[in-house]
């Protein structure tokens, strides 16, 4: 673990982290009261999920990357077995209408396409590393191996994460060479595709409509993006003080989940959510400039991967709460109550403190011996 604490990322992790806990206290206080009698009780369990995300983040750096890039796609196998048993009734828990969710002890649950967007990356990094040239024979066989599991995120439904995870797969394809022939036909059907999976269910279509016109029906489908863009009005430059906000008081529907941006901007104005929004890019910052620094395939995957996962979650969320995007149940990685959203993000990073390490020791011995040769023939 010392190796590690003088690294960037790492400190702005949990920079991020504490940012959360706080956050998480400040928005749930008042829903816990009303429905738990306990102003603590989101708080507490944030509280144990961050300890057991640390303790996970720094198990991920113990791991050769030899073992990752060999047994990485066990992980993803695993996540489809979760993702299978959230379909069966008493396994799985339902919630808002989604089945999301597997039942664990003590009341807490876990939401396996967290951990499928992590698992997603390592197996694609390991398709990546192992072919060097995209053949569509390989390609169609690889994409059989992913569609069980996210036709069942589709149909769980979280529509969302199925998106995510596809335009992670197409950029992350993109960018190691995919053909133009590929990427024209991937188009031609994505595009319908999607139109077709919105347009013809309900909720999502009038989610889409909301976001055009969010105040033709103000009290109903506009309500929430409404709510949301009142209490980044109300925050201003400064914002109301910690704990003084308004929305969270039971005007803005999931305060201390998808919609804890708009209690952060209510009451830390502005600049609380500039620092917090430039905490977000350095970490996306750090995962592109990590992937430059190195050659090896694998490698470059894994950082391109992590850095589109997380920065389009973070995207999706702020967008959707500041009005800019259609509203969806998506976490805000570090900050969204949540220990299946907070443990994912945490096995993420700490894979790339791992990479981070690795990285930069290759790049200080290349640097050593072009000196050594240097010197050699001066």
């Amino acid at each position: 673990m010392t190796k590690y604490l003088s690294s960037s990322l790492l400190l702005t992790l949990l920079a991020l982290m504490g940012v959360g806990l706080v956050q998480v206290y400040s928005s749930s206080y008042v829903f816990a009261i009303e429905y738990y009698n306990d102003g603590l009780f989101f708080f507490k369990k944030q509280l144990i999920f961050s300890v057991l995300a640390l303790v996970l983040m720094f198990s991920v750096t113990l791991i050769p990357l030899e073992q990752i890039k060999k047994y990485g796609w066990m992980t993803w196998a695993l996540s489809a077995s979760l993702i299978v048993l959230t379909m069966i009734p008493s396994i799985g828990v339902k919630v808002g209408g989604a089945h999301r969710w597997i039942q664990m002890p003590f009341g807490f649950r876990i939401e396996p396409a967290e951990i499928l967007k992590l698992a997603f990356v390592i197996l694609l990094a390991s398709f990546i590393h192992r072919y060097k040239h995209f053949q569509l024979k390989r390609i169609l066989s690889w994409s059989a191996c992913v569609f069980v599991p996210l036709a069942l995120v589709l149909k769980q439904p979280d529509f969302g994460t199925f998106a995510l995870i596809m335009a992670v797969g197409f950029c992350l394809l993109f960018a190691f060479g995919l053909p133009w022939s590929a990427i024209l036909a991937s188009a031609a059907i994505a595009i319908p595709a999607f139109y077709i999976l919105i347009m013809n269910v309900a909720y999502r279509r009038d989610r889409v409509l909301a976001f055009l016109d969010p105040w033709s029906e103000a009290h109903q489908k506009g309500f929430q993006v409404i709510q949301s863009m009142l209490s980044f009005h109300s925050g201003g430059l400064w914002g109301t003080g910690l704990g003084q906000g308004q929305g969270k008081l039971f005007f803005l529907p999931e305060a201390h989940t998808d919609f804890t941006l708009a209690v952060l901007g209510e009451e830390m104005g502005f600049i609380g959510l500039f620092v917090v929004m430039s905490l977000y890019a350095f970490l996306v910052f750090r995962c592109f400039q990590l992937s430059l620094k190195t050659q090896d395939r694998f490698q470059k995957a894994i950082c391109l991967g992590v850095a589109l996962t997380f920065g389009l979650t973070v995207i999706i969320n702020a967008g959707m709460s500041m009005g800019l995007l259609p509203t969806k149940g998506m976490a805000l990685p570090f900050l969204s109550y949540g220990g299946s959203s907070l443990v994912a993000s945490c096995l993420m990073f700490g894979l790339m403190l791992k990479l981070e390490h690795e990285i930069l020791n290759s790049t200080r011995s290349q640097t050593k011996m072009a000196e050594l040769l240097e010197k050699s023939f001066s």
